[in-house]
């Protein structure tokens, strides 16, 4: 038997079927609604069901209407799907996930997803057109009324807005904007993505949580969609404030949201010597002394900048000063380092590390220290030597005359 399902129907009140009788002593009124609320059955069956019965389209456009397969506590079964009514010149098609069908099958306590694409004719006239949806089985029948009004055409509207519209960082930072783009128009449409923003800043957009750079996405009518808009300012951008206006565009309706990167200062240390050359020489046992150079190339002051050294074994190192208060922007301050190698060092070249850290930043530079004896030591040695040959040439000479 055919049944006709439409929207007054889920309205009205549910009609016992097989199996379900009155109780003859019903339970008080608070109970009863307790016992409702936590045993009562969906009412079994199949249903070809929309939000929106009544629609209207348009002429020369697609319109894709949603509808769904309802199945509540019955065997899943196939049924045969067809529209009757169509108007003379008219496209409609059945489709199911983008795709043309011919059938479709609900598993019990489920429902499969429809759509109704409904292509107009351009010289369609206005007025109202019935259509009925069916959906055939062995032993179900049922039908989908429907009605399809010429309208005219809505003019495009777009609209864009974001919950955080400005964000705090550095010049380091990636400034990631989440906005929400609607299509407030009655069609779908593809909207193109833009920003203006200040000079060396680089903006690309993403859809959502996608991670694949767009620069247009379609949006269905009355559809809302999530872009991600990445802003990443040059490094060498001063502290302040920077807007960026992100612009939508679709059939000439426009939207735009600014958003604001609020940068904020950041040091950046350096350390060389005073002559640019980070190598020196020192004797075995005796104070060498270089001039360290520390600087700040950032756009903020550093802080409590402490001076630390690392070096071989037995050596010695200090600082003067040890700790510097504050290294402005584009100030450079001098450090008087001191290394004093082992007595035991043997003459070569070597490796001392300098390191200037402080809040927020930090840098380290190698050193090479090519290490010599004292002069003292070495003629000493000459004279061990020459000792030593006059002692030869004398035990020659002696034992040369036996």
């Amino acid at each position: 038997m055919r049944r006709t399902i439409t929207l007054l129907a889920l309205l009205a009140a549910p009609i016992l079927t097989a199996g379900q009788v009155f109780a003859a002593d019903p339970p008080k009124p608070a109970v009863a609604a307790a016992a409702a609320a936590s045993t009562a059955p969906a009412v079994p069956g199949l249903w070809l069901l929309t939000d929106y019965p009544s629609q209207t389209v348009r002429p020369g456009e697609a319109t894709t209407i949603r509808f769904k397969l309802q199945n509540s506590g019955i065997a899943p079964e196939t049924l045969a799907v067809s529209v009757d009514g169509v108007p003379a010149g008219w496209k409609i098609e059945l489709m199911g996930n983008g795709q043309p069908i011919a059938a479709a099958m609900a598993p019990t306590n489920d429902s499969v997803a429809l759509q109704l694409r409904v292509d107009v004719p351009k010289d369609a006239k206005p007025g109202s057109q019935n259509i009925v949806v069916h959906a055939k089985g062995a032993t179900q029948s049922i039908d989908l009324p429907m009605t399809l009004t010429i309208g005219k055409e809505v003019p495009a509207k777009l609209a864009i807005k974001t919950q955080l519209p400005s964000l705090i960082g550095t010049s380091k930072s990636s400034f990631d904007y989440t906005l929400s783009v609607t299509n407030d128009s009655g069609k779908e449409m593809t909207v193109a993505l833009a920003a203006q923003s200040p000079g060396n800043f680089q903006t690309t957009f993403t859809e959502g949580y996608g991670t694949n750079e767009i620069s247009s996405l379609p949006i269905e009518a009355g559809a809302s969609k999530d872009i991600k808009v990445k802003v990443r300012p040059p490094q060498e951008i001063k502290a302040g404030d920077y807007p960026v206006l992100v612009k939508v565009s679709a059939e000439g309706a426009t939207a735009e949201q600014k958003v604001t990167l609020q940068i904020s200062g950041q040091g950046a240390l350096s350390l060389t010597s005073k002559d640019g050359r980070l190598s020196g020489e020192a004797q075995v046992g005796k104070t060498a002394d270089y001039m360290l150079v520390v600087g700040n190339d950032g756009t903020a002051p550093i802080e409590n900048v402490e001076m630390s050294g690392s070096v071989p074994a037995d050596w010695k190192v200090e600082f003067n000063p040890k700790t510097l208060p504050s290294v402005a922007p584009n100030e450079k301050k001098e450090v008087k380092v001191s290394v004093t190698p082992s007595e035991k060092a043997i003459a070569g070249d070597y490796v001392a590390s300098f390191r200037a850290g402080g809040r927020g930043d930090s840098k380290s530079a190698d050193y090479r220290i090519t290490v010599t004896t004292s002069t003292l030591w070495g003629m000493v040695g000459i004279g061990i030597i020459a000792i030593a040959l006059l002692v030869l040439l004398g035990a020659v000479a002696r034992f040369g005359r036996r």
